[in-house]
């Protein structure tokens, strides 16, 4: 028997379906092993020797490996093809060795791009060693990180600064500061511009002054209504004769979006379906597991031949010979050091794109559908004509642009984002030849004022880290999801990123004391040294001494610095932020404002403390996000005490929801105000409670036990699984479920 090691349980189903009788697939659910989680376990003085342990949870995982090692010929690492699935098929085969249960069996690495019946068999005839220089990088990573941790987060624990400080999630933090220090900068300056309202035999059209009195009239060369006024004075009054001057046409065309790499999933994503980044990829990784996609953690644009074939076979097919181009189109990968993947994310199969899937996993689908289709299209085509009109007085020239698509190409298909499609809008002009006669109906000023530049989305971040080289496809999600839950930043309704006063505290003391450490030029060099070590162009020591040297000398400097110096830094950072236009004085007793810090986190005191205890919480200025707290503080005043009737309520007490006949409470932490009904309430109260059915999600593993999901119970909505229960807020899916019941369990003993 062969025995073969993925990561994931539903990917395990779906290849031992393809390779049948002899085979015996199984997963190791992610990493089994990582660091000791406490100081020492990288030793610089030791060439940054690591001592590792069996993740919690994983001990039966492991024993599961073994037993089944124990009936096998050979084993065949397949985890993931990019640096962290090597670093799980080396973390594996290093257990296993110490366990000294290889002894007569041949062990193989083997990696696909795609979970289909031919790739994986393709992977298997040709297996190689496990790649020494990824999981060199993989260390070098693993070890920046943890040294990071436990050299800069106690300093911030210390001093109440914040939770952690990440090598790259503070880049990104700083980056989220800096756009609203530029935000806050920033002084509008205006501006104006004039258009005519256009007609030629009854047709109508628009056209924008570009000329007045021989001076060229560009975006912000009208500077006030007074020089407006003058130029309206000059033209003179509707109706205005015009005439055409001069003519351009020309033919344009316009090439379809290369087909998606990581980055450019989650950035198109988030614009076409609003999904988070997080969402986006965990989706993604469904569609993988069920042999729909290709690897979804990749950097790279080009397709397999084999691939290219049925795309152009299906375009033939469903839209004319017309619309294949007559060599494939090909693209280059514009991130640097692209490696982690052969191909772009792109469907396995292409005969057509009916599909039972359904809900986030459908919407992303077709959009990966459609995007590899059309990356292999015809160019759109299109018609452009523009004119040049002279006013009769021949004080003015206004120019008129007209575009018409003349051939759709890939657009039959796919546009790509939303300002693309802007750029391609329509907008037809009357038949023009130079010299025919033109009437202004109608003369249109109107004011405008710079903007200040946009926030970030986690589309725009992801791209704008993507540019500067920090991270890999692997990353941003992660990033994206944990800058937001440790609170650093936070989204408005329009999914635009904000920091919060302790993104902008941990910022501005590492903008001070780890000036490196943030700085997008030092990480980006970090992450080209990353693909150094992976591409086998540096040693993993040499790479680990050259940064851990500045790193070092940061944290040691940082440590004696006291809390006032650190206090009197951020306060100096951030006083145009807070304190600016006259804030900087106590109402109270006229003293200095400025930040504090305490365990419950920063906030604004006076300076003559403890004389004056006048305080002010920091927050985040924003009319949306007020108005926001403002509903939400209302709507909790109203679910505080809901009357039921019969003289039962539901309350929010301090241990949460209850329901009450003021006699008994009851908890009710499975209902809020919407949910609950006087019937429920009755059944709480009178122990009378059905409990749901319970949906099941599949074996665990380690155990070859049934995982429940319950949506109700006594403390609200849990899993289940061979006596071990674990509160939850939702339906989770299988590999979450398997890892929340298997740390429970391992807590247990």
């Amino acid at each position: 028997m062969n025995l073969l090691i993925v990561e994931s349980p539903s990917k395990a189903k779906t290849i031992e379906k393809y390779l049948g009788n002899g085979w015996r697939v199984i997963a190791s659910i992610g990493h089994v092993r990582d660091l000791v989680p406490e100081n020492g376990s990288v030793d610089p003085d030791k060439d940054f020797a690591m001592r590792w342990q069996i993740m919690p949870g994983k001990e039966k995982q492991i024993k599961l490996i073994t037993d089944e090692i124990k009936k096998a010929d050979a084993v065949y690492l397949a985890s993931d093809p990019d640096r962290e699935g090597e670093a799980i098929a080396w973390h594996i085969l290093d257990i296993l060795n110490d366990k000294k249960v290889l002894d007569g069996k041949k062990v193989y690495r083997v990696a696909f791009h795609e979970i289909t019946k031919k790739a994986v068999q393709e992977a298997i005839a040709h297996p190689r060693e496990i790649d020494k220089d990824l999981v060199d990088a993989y260390l070098v990573r693993r070890a920046l990180d943890y040294l990071i941790g436990f050299g800069i987060s106690p300093l911030l624990w210390r001093r109440n600064l914040g939770r952690s400080a990440g090598r790259v999630q503070s880049v990104a933090v700083k980056l989220v500061v800096d756009r609203e220090r530029e935000i806050e900068a920033f002084k509008p300056v205006e501006y104006w511009s004039v258009s005519a309202d256009c007609e030629k035999n009854k047709s109508s059209f628009s056209a924008n002054l570009s000329q007045f009195d021989a001076k060229k009239i560009e975006k912000m060369t009208i500077e006030n209504k007074a020089q407006v006024d003058n130029i309206l004075s000059g033209i003179g009054n509707p109706v205005i004769n015009a005439k055409v001057i001069a003519l351009d046409k020309k033919k344009t065309s316009r090439r379809a979006a290369a087909p998606f790499t990581t980055s450019t999933l989650q950035q198109e994503a988030s614009r076409k379906l609003y999904f988070s980044s997080k969402r986006t990829m965990a989706t993604a990784q469904k569609l993988y597991e069920q042999g729909m996609i290709t690897y979804m953690r990749t950097d790279a644009t080009n397709l397999s031949a084999d691939a290219v074939n049925e795309i152009r076979n299906y375009i033939q097919n469903a839209y004319g010979e017309k619309f294949v181009p007559k060599s494939p189109n090909v693209y280059v990968t514009k991130s640097k050091n692209a490696q982690e993947a052969h191909e772009a994310i792109r469907p396995t199969h292409f005969e057509t794109n009916e599909h039972k899937l359904t809900g986030d996993e459908a919407k992303l689908y077709e959009l990966i559908w459609k995007r590899t289709i059309a990356c292999q299209m015809t160019n759109a085509e299109f018609d452009s004509v523009s004119a040049d009109i002279e006013t009769e007085n021949k004080r003015a020239v206004f120019h008129a642009v007209g575009t018409t698509r003349t051939f759709d190409g890939f657009m039959k298909v796919y546009t790509e984002d939303k300002d693309d499609a802007e750029e391609t809008n329509e907008s037809k002009l009357p038949a023009l030849s130079i010299g025919d006669e033109i009437s202004i109906t109608n003369l249109k000023p109107e004011q405008h004022f710079t903007q200040p530049p946009a926030r970030y989305t986690e589309a725009s971040l992801v791209k704008k880290l993507e540019e500067l080289g920090i991270g890999r496809p692997s990353t941003y999600a992660t990033i994206m999801s944990t800058i937001v839950d440790r609170k650093y930043v936070q989204q408005d309704k329009q999914r635009r990123f904000h920091p919060t006063p302790g993104g902008w505290v941990i910022s501005s003391y590492l903008s001070r004391y780890f000036k490196d450490l943030v700085d997008v030029n030092f990480t980006a060099k970090t992450e080209d040294t990353l693909d150094d070590v992976s591409n086998g162009k540096q040693k993993k020591l040499d790479a680990l001494r050259d940064f851990w040297k500045p790193t070092k000398s940061m944290i040691d400097n940082a440590k004696d610095v006291k809390t006032t110096e650190i206090i009197n830094a951020i306060n100096d950072i951030m006083h145009e932020h807070l304190l600016a236009d006259g804030h900087d004085k106590c109402p109270k007793c006229g003293g200095d404002l400025g930040i504090k810090l305490s365990k419950y986190g920063a906030f604004i005191g006076c300076a003559n403390y403890p004389k004056c205890n006048y305080t002010q919480k920091l927050e985040i200025q924003d009319s949306e996000t007020e108005e926001k707290k403002d509903k939400q503080e209302s709507e909790n005043k109203k679910i505080n005490s809901v009357e039921l009737g019969e003289g039962i309520s539901f309350r929010i007490g301090r241990f949460g929801p209850y329901v009450t006949d003021g006699q008994k409470n009851v908890a009710a932490k499975q209902y809020n105000a919407e949910t609950i009904t006087l019937e429920k309430a009755k059944e709480l109260l009178s122990g009378n409670t059905k409990k749901a059915e319970p949906i099941e999600l599949g074996k665990n593993p380690a155990t070859d036990k049934m995982i429940y999901y319950y949506p109700t119970g006594r403390y609200g909505a849990y899993i289940s699984s061979n006596k071990v229960n674990v509160s939850v807020k939702s339906q989770p899916d299988l590999e979450t479920a398997i890892e929340l019941i298997n740390n429970k369990k391992t807590k247990k003993k």
